[in-house]
């Protein structure tokens, strides 16, 4: 019976959430009415000690209540306010039913409206936690004051801190340990440095995950992003820095925990060198891939907090003498090439000069160099896939990161698993047959190989993330094709123990991107000085780029343009002649106006006809001579021989690129001593000699060009 119509109407009751729906028919007509019933006490779970008065702990179990009752009234009759009658009410039952149908589908709207409008929070989510840890008092004059002195950070839930409970991402975790009785080494060294610690920030739970979601705590807000994931594992940390709720703070990074969320969250993000800082006081993740990290907006705080962690004494600023693009990592990449790298290299050459600039195929250079990489192709042998060694890379990793959780952890979860993701339980559950012995193998060879490349002065520029961050529970969150491909980016210094440094490059369709400096392991300091020296003409690139008038399209055809002419050069290097002639093609389809394009293709052109030709080789001077005996006696013939049988094709299509060059570019050297060179083996001998005549005048000391001419004034005088 209801209490408002005393018995007039009737109501349909469906309990929702932690509210009621009541669907009420009374005899006059009616709207929506909102009806707030008592809010239920937010009580936490973990010990109080955990939770503070400004921000307390969030707990699924009893979350304070925010559904409310609704009561939809509706006309029981049409046309008349009396009570209806019994005849009537068959008739109206077909109506009644509807209205309930209504009644439900606008509620269903209403309550996914509720679930998809995340409620603005003061801290974004990134607090589970707040407390206060002091530095101790500035030291007297003249001794300086402390390095970290007016900056304030956060933990992630991961780091010990004394008479704290560390949750690790999960409200079982916390129930069943104890309080601290230490703080973490690294969390007492910033505070003695000079900086107030001010909280812990949420992790994914067990640190297990990439994506910065926490059914326990919530996901954290991300600020550059709302409707996007934050990134994990140290989710709430970078939240916390994007949110300028701290100047830095600490994260743990694994398998990308630091990376990811740094690029997801648009902030700097850093992992160490593996074992160069301590890991002492932190829960334990993969010991052979865990590191302590930190985030941070400004370069200067970043490096300031490096210096403090890495305990490194003062020198001089060392500048890096090579930055190897990884430009086929790039195709990995959702986000357009050009938006990633252009900002780099402009930057670069800026900075250092065009001369530091290189580019590398990481795939081929790692199959080169770790053999041990096949027993983690999962069938692939090299060539079937575009990234075999990079995937089976990032296969290992994923291995030794399961397998080493398993050791920390199992016993735990087999005790508690009813209360631990199902996700986690099911990967952990999937030991597959793969060998553990050779992942160590695999990470000694990826250290000697990036060190072999980037030795004391090089630093290799790749994507930090696959694109932009997923939106909130989209599928490919669960995609294990997404989660490959994004691991086996950072898989490069997790497994090498190199560093890494996230730099944010501005947004794209409204989203943070990054791209990541790597150097080699021990390396931390160069790697820091470069990322402070660069970041203000990075950004300033950033800025040009964001406002540049040149047409999307006709930037990313210049892009595309550009990186079909490295991997031509790539290919004519490697002697494959006939491959770098269709990447130049490519290249001039994208962008036909670069002289250099054409000019490539006719080198390309002439040395595929060079080994083409049967009387190549050590018979060039017997193949002069001959055709010089028979131009003597036929010249009708010889001409004919020359062009249909000696000059093949490629001939006059490095003629044709050579003039097209030249018209581009009136002063190209090149082009005029490859069109001679064409020309002189099509037989046109006074063309010939014009051009490298002309390639004389443009560069009087050109002795490709002073050979030619005499080789041809004595052939033929």
């Amino acid at each position: 019976m209801c209490a408002q119509c005393h018995g007039g109407c009737r109501s349909l009751i469906f309990p929702v959430s932690h509210g009621v729906f009541r669907f009420a028919k009374p005899n006059v007509r009616g709207i929506i009415q909102p009806k707030t019933q008592p809010s239920h006490a937010s009580t936490s779970s973990i010990p109080r000690r955990l939770s503070s008065s400004s921000a307390p702990v969030r707990s699924p179990q009893n979350p304070p209540c925010r559904a409310k009752t609704l009561a939809l009234e509706f006309p029981f009759g049409a046309r008349s306010r009396r009570a209806p009658s019994c005849s009537r009410m068959a008739s109206s039952g077909a109506a009644a039913n509807l209205w309930v149908l209504l009644g439900l589908s606008i509620a269903g709207v209403l309550l996914a409206a509720r679930r998809l409008r995340r409620p603005a929070r003061p801290d974004h989510g990134a607090f589970i936690a707040r407390l206060e840890l002091l530095p101790p008092p500035q030291p007297p004059p003249p001794q300086a004051p402390h390095p970290l002195t007016g900056l304030c950070f956060a933990i992630a839930d991961a780091l010990n801190v004394s008479g704290y409970i560390t949750s690790f991402g999960s409200l079982e975790w916390a129930k069943t340990h104890d309080a601290a009785t230490q703080t973490s080494p690294v969390v007492s060294a910033l505070v003695h440095g000079g900086a107030i610690c001010v909280g812990k920030t949420v992790i994914d739970e067990m640190a297990y995950s990439i994506h910065g979601e926490n059914k326990h705590f919530d996901t954290p807000t991300n600020p550059a992003a709302s409707d996007r994931v934050p990134g994990g594992c140290s989710s709430g940390s970078a939240v916390a820095v994007a949110g300028g709720m701290v100047d830095f703070a600490l994260g743990t990074d694994s398998i990308g925990g630091v990376r990811i969320p740094g690029a997801y969250c648009g902030v700097l993000a850093f992992r160490p060198s593996h074992a160069v800082v301590s890991n002492g006081g932190v829960i334990p993740v993969a010991p052979s891939l865990d590191t302590i990290g930190w985030f941070a907006r400004d370069p200067t705080v970043l490096r300031r907090v490096g210096h403090l962690l890495l305990r490194l004494p003062y020198a001089d600023i060392r500048q890096p003498r090579h930055f190897y693009i990884a430009d086929n990592c790039f195709e990995l990449s959702k986000i357009p090439a050009r938006r990633l790298t252009q900002v780099v290299t402009k930057s670069v050459e800026k900075l250092f000069g065009r001369q530091v600039l290189s580019c590398v195929n990481l795939e081929n250079y790692l199959a080169s160099r770790i053999s041990s990489l096949k027993n983690y192709s999962n069938g692939h042998k090299n060539g079937d896939s575009k990234f075999s060694s990079l995937l089976a890379l990032c296969n290992a990793m994923r291995l030794l990161h399961k397998r080493e959780f398993n050791d920390q952890h199992m016993e735990w979860i087999n005790s508690f698993k009813p209360a631990v993701d199902a996700r986690i339980v099911s990967n952990l559950s999937d030991n597959g047959d793969s060998a553990i012995d050779s992942c160590q193998d695999v990470r000694n060879e990826a250290r000697l190989a990036l060190s072999a490349l980037l030795k004391d002065d090089g630093i290799l520029v790749i994507p930090t993330t696959l694109g932009c961050p997923p939106k909130l529970n989209a599928k490919e969150l669960s995609s294990e094709s997404y989660n490959s491909q994004t691991l086996c980016l950072s898989s490069l210094a997790s497994m090498s123990g190199c560093c890494q440094v996230c730099v944010p490059l501005g947004t794209h369709d409204k989203c943070p991107i990054s791209v990541s400096f790597v150097a080699r392991h021990g390396g931390d300091r160069f790697l820091l000085d470069t990322t402070q020296t660069m970041y203000a003409t990075i950004r300033e690139q950033v800025e040009i780029l964001a406002t540049s008038n040149v047409s999307s399209k006709q930037a990313m055809n210049e892009e595309a343009a550009e990186a079909a002419k490295e991997k031509g050069n790539a290919a004519f290097k490697e002697k494959q002649w006939q491959k770098a002639v269709n990447f130049y093609t490519e290249a001039i389809k994208f962008n036909g106006k670069v002289a250099t394009y054409y000019s490539n293709r006719a080198a390309a052109f002439l040395a595929l006809a060079r080994y083409d030709l049967p009387l190549s080789g050590i018979c060039f001077c017997q193949y002069h001579l001959m055709i010089w005996r028979v131009r003597s006696v036929f010249p009708t013939l010889f001409c004919y021989l020359m062009v249909h049988l000696f000059g093949p094709s490629s001939y006059r299509q490095a003629e044709a690129d050579c003039t097209s060059a030249i018209d581009l570019d009136p002063k190209s050297v090149k082009a005029y001593l490859r069109r001679g060179t064409a020309r002189e083996m099509l037989g046109y001998y006074k063309e010939a000699v014009d051009d490298f005549n002309h390639a004389l005048v443009l560069e009087p000391m050109n002795k490709t060009a002073g050979i030619a001419i005499n080789r041809l004034k004595k052939l033929f005088p």
